[in-house]
């Protein structure tokens, strides 16, 4: 089997994973503000390849539209690099009003169908508890930034452990060839 050769890569690739996530855990403000940072740069990289193609002309996408994703990606990662904080703050912000808003469209939805469904306070409950996490992500944007670090650091681990369970069994593969 040809992936059974590559099996060092999974379990590498878990290894990563499983370091990212411990250091998640240990640090998460400062894993926060460096996720933010790498999606600016991220963001720079895909402003200039947008300005390219849009002086270009290589691009079947209108110019107007190319030139706002351009320009806005630019900002967004001029911004996130130089002030990851902030950026990240704002972002968390956006959160919370989709949050807020996914909680209020699912009490809605819980009032429109209970003549339909049983259980629909459970809808109900958990738009409630979708707009206490809105607000307690504003009331404590710190204490927010660092609880989705800590989450993508345990998604990380979890992701890890699997990618190496995964490459140590495609090993045996690898051995029979």
């Amino acid at each position: 089997m040809v992936i059974g050769r590559s099996w060092w890569v999974l379990v590498l690739f878990g290894v990563i994973a499983v370091a990212f996530g411990i250091i998640s855990l240990v640090s998460p403000a400062a894993t926060a503000v460096a996720m933010v940072w790498a999606f600016g740069v991220m963001a720079i990289a895909e402003g200039v390849i947008s300005l390219f193609a849009l002086i270009s002309g290589n691009s079947r996408i209108s110019r107007g539209w190319l030139a706002l994703y351009a320009l806005s990606s630019l900002a967004f990662g001029v911004l996130a690099v130089l002030n990851p904080l902030q950026m990240a703050s704002v972002l968390l912000l956006l959160l919370a009003a989709w949050l807020l808003i996914a909680g209020v469209f699912r009490i809605a939805l819980a009032i429109r169908i209970r003549k339909h469904i049983r259980g629909e306070w459970l809808i109900v409950l958990s738009g409630l508890l979708v707009i206490a996490l809105a607000v307690l992500f504003v009331a404590f944007p710190l204490a927010g930034l660092a609880t989705i670090a800590i989450w993508i650091g345990l998604g990380a681990l979890l992701y890890g452990a699997l990618q190496i369970w995964v490459g140590l069994k495609l090993r045996k593969f690898a051995t029979r060839l």
